[in-house]
């Protein structure tokens, strides 16, 4: 579904930014239309996150034209992109998390009841009202604090829903959600289209972009490379852009075989961090150690560094048993 007139809502075209000698943008272009989730994709330093910075106000470009239902719109700062009808969700949004949900929603809005008192009552009913028109459940007198990423990106767009924004622009928004967090999210982007609401979606992974967006721009080194339908392209065709070769050429499988064991991690536990963690890592390999925010990933790798301590378990390098927090015997040898 597009406007009737068959014109964006928003387009960027031509734009460019500089910060000294980096230029970060040198063609940054993308249109977006009503009830279109469109995709943003390029690997790091294409220049996203600097095209997505001018939607928000952050950055005036230094060349090319911003257009808002066709006329062209200049933002110095943030609050005049808002008050446009652009909304930016972040991967981690920064809620007040002393403040119940509705007062998140409603901060620096608030409505007001006779003597300027804030209506606290009209708040929490017009933010259970949007709730349920996004068909999620989220107790509006709930306090923020310990919210999971995927309560807090919701309370984000519900924020962008009360201050009637057309245009929402999801950052990352799945890199730390489950996947059935990510089904949620994904149906909340569709009811977004089903009201008319024109939605940027950036993301890495790929098969989210061909699940849900309707056409997709590919940026490469600070330019738009192509913008078209999904339907129309391929993974490949699209990691082809984003590269500018065959992902086969990118990354080409080299034969090994892994050796000695050169790092032993035993049953190693932080109490309240992580717990019972073992693995081996040998010359000649590369072992991930993967997991969602907040899973203890960090934390690990401090302790195995020796940054912090740990209270079970051992950490070995060459055989050699290494002391909890020391970050001096922790240092790889040549």
């Amino acid at each position: 579904m597009t406007t009737d007139d068959n014109r964006p809502i928003l387009s960027l075209d031509h734009a460019r930014k500089s910060f000294g000698a980096v230029h970060a943008l040198e063609d940054g272009q993308v249109e977006l239309f009503a009830g279109e989730a469109h995709g943003l994709v390029g690997e790091n330093g294409a220049g996203k996150s600097t095209l997505v910075k001018i939607l928000a106000g952050v950055h005036r470009p230094d060349a090319g034209h911003l257009l808002l239902d066709g006329e062209e719109v200049v933002f110095d700062n943030t609050k005049q992109s808002q008050q446009a009808g652009i909304a930016i969700i972040f991967q981690e949004p920064t809620l007040f998390p002393d403040l119940t949900v509705a007062e998140n929603i409603f901060v620096g809005a608030q409505p007001l009841k006779r003597f300027r008192r804030i209506d606290g009552r009209r708040m929490r009913r017009e933010a259970a009202a949007v709730f349920d028109q996004l068909g999620v459940r989220l107790d509006p007198d709930r306090l923020a604090r310990g919210l999971s990423i995927a309560d807090q990106q919701l309370v984000e767009i519900v924020k962008a829903l009360t201050t009637n924004a057309r245009v929402i622009v999801m950052d990352e928004p799945t890199a730390a959600l489950t996947s059935t967090e990510v089904e949620r999210l994904f149906g909340i982007v569709e009811t977004l289209r089903a009201r008319g609401n024109a939605v940027l979606f950036i993301s890495h992974r790929l098969e989210e972009i061909f699940s849900l967006c309707q056409r997709v721009t590919v940026m490469r080194d600070g330019r738009h490379v192509l913008t078209q339908p999904t339907e129309e392209l391929t993974v490949q065709s699209v990691i082809r852009a984003m590269v500018g070769r065959d992902m086969d050429a990118l990354f080409p499988k080299v034969p090994s075989e892994a050796g000695r064991v050169v790092l032993k991690v035993d049953r190693l536990t932080r109490e309240g961090v992580f717990t019972d963690v073992s693995f081996d890592v040998r010359s000649g390999e590369i072992v991930a150690l993967a997991g969602l925010v907040g899973a203890g990933r960090t934390e690990v790798a401090r302790a195995i560094f020796g940054i912090d301590r740990w209270d079970a378990g051992s950490v070995e390098v060459d055989g050699k048993r290494l002391r909890p927090g020391s970050p001096r015997r922790g240092r790889c040898r040549r």
